[in-house]
């Protein structure tokens, strides 16, 4: 049996992958699931997970990357994205979803259908936004511990400019915004961060205990 916690300790946020090597699609397509089995507030899944396998566009990600060059190294580049408009519309498709995989009967679904329609539409653009992106982070944990068990290198990146991954990626056209980028692949031996010892603080200064 694998297991799980001394997959976490091989687990770092790769500095250089070795880019002769490649994710195979049996990796990839578990990936997509892990993301797509992720829990979001609400069950909504406001977010949308963008496969980037082009080496061309990952070298031009680079420069709206802070020059790391992980982007252009990776197997594949994994941008986490959220939806730009969750309105009527959006919810009300998510409960007719739930319709027809469960069956469930409009004199349960309608009560929190309209609950939830009540609640996003006292909210603003902005804290929509702030609410998707903490979904976005929700499935980025997710996918690293699925990455670490299935001996997937990654390296998740908050430093990057949203806007020209938008525009490069065209995610205008999908109606999302990136918030989070995941380069995946194979660690380079010559990674010297490969064989650093984890900083972390001691069980006394992180875990309350409360029995």
């Amino acid at each position: 049996m694998t297991n799980s916690i001394e997959d976490l300790k091989w687990r770092y946020a790769v500095k250089k992958f070795d880019s002769e090597k490649k994710l195979s699609d049996k990796k990839i397509e578990d990936l997509k699931e892990a993301f797509n089995l992720t829990a979001t507030s609400y069950g909504l899944q406001p977010i949308k997970m963008v496969v980037v396998e082009n080496k061309e566009l990952q070298e031009k990600l680079v420069q709206y990357s802070y020059g790391q060059e992980q982007v252009a190294q990776a197997s594949h580049v994994l941008v986490l994205c959220v939806e730009n408009k969750i309105d009527d519309a959006y919810i009300i498709n998510y409960f007719n979803q739930v319709k027809k995989i469960r069956d469930t009967s409009d004199a349960i679904l309608t009560p929190f259908k309209d609950g939830l329609l009540k609640t996003f539409r006292t909210k603003t653009i902005e804290d929509i936004k702030n609410w998707a992106t903490k979904q976005a982070y929700l499935a980025l944990g997710n996918l690293l511990t699925v990455c670490a068990i299935e001996k997937i290198d990654a390296c998740p990146m908050e430093g990057f400019v949203p806007e020209k991954y938008d525009e490069v990626l065209g995610l205008e056209d999908y109606k999302i915004s990136s918030v989070l980028v995941l380069p995946v692949g194979y660690r380079a031996e010559d990674d010297m961060f490969s064989s650093l010892k984890k900083v972390r603080k001691d069980f006394s200064d992180s875990i309350i205990e409360i029995k």
